[in-house]
């Protein structure tokens, strides 16, 4: 079961990886702008500091997360678990700032937010039963 939670985790992680790379590598694209909203090219250009600091706020949040899961695979449980849950449990806190801040945005909060709640969820009953 443990190993379960760990492949969400890093699904999740890969997930905030690819968020990454739109936010701050793709941000003025037009394929990217569609998916965030970003009405034109120049609203793209005034927000891409913006969005090239968040996505790099993704990408951490994606190390932390996978780097807990390498070091509890390699034998370090405490500091391993304390990584993992640190790391999907703000992905999973991300996600409900913004679905609360904006409720339209609840779908993208749930893409965002969904692998982290499995993980945290399967992870730590696998902790508690082992």
């Amino acid at each position: 079961m443990l190993i379960f939670g760990l492949v969400l985790a890093a699904a999740a992680a890969a997930f905030h990886v690819f968020i990454f790379a739109l936010e701050s590598l793709r941000w003025t694209e037009p394929e990217t702008r569609k998916i965030f909203g970003v009405a034109s090219e120049a609203d793209a250009e005034t927000t891409k500091p913006l969005a090239f600091n968040q996505g790099f706020y993704n990408l951490f949040l994606a190390l932390a997360t996978l780097l807990g899961i390498a070091l509890l695979l390699s034998g370090l449980t405490t500091v391993g678990l304390t990584l993992v849950f640190a790391g999907t449990g703000m992905m999973l806190a991300a996600a409900l700032v913004l679905v609360l801040s904006n409720p339209k945005m609840a779908k993208s909060a749930a893409l965002q937010g969904g692998l982290p709640l499995l993980a945290i969820i399967i992870t730590a009953v696998a902790v508690a039963v082992s």
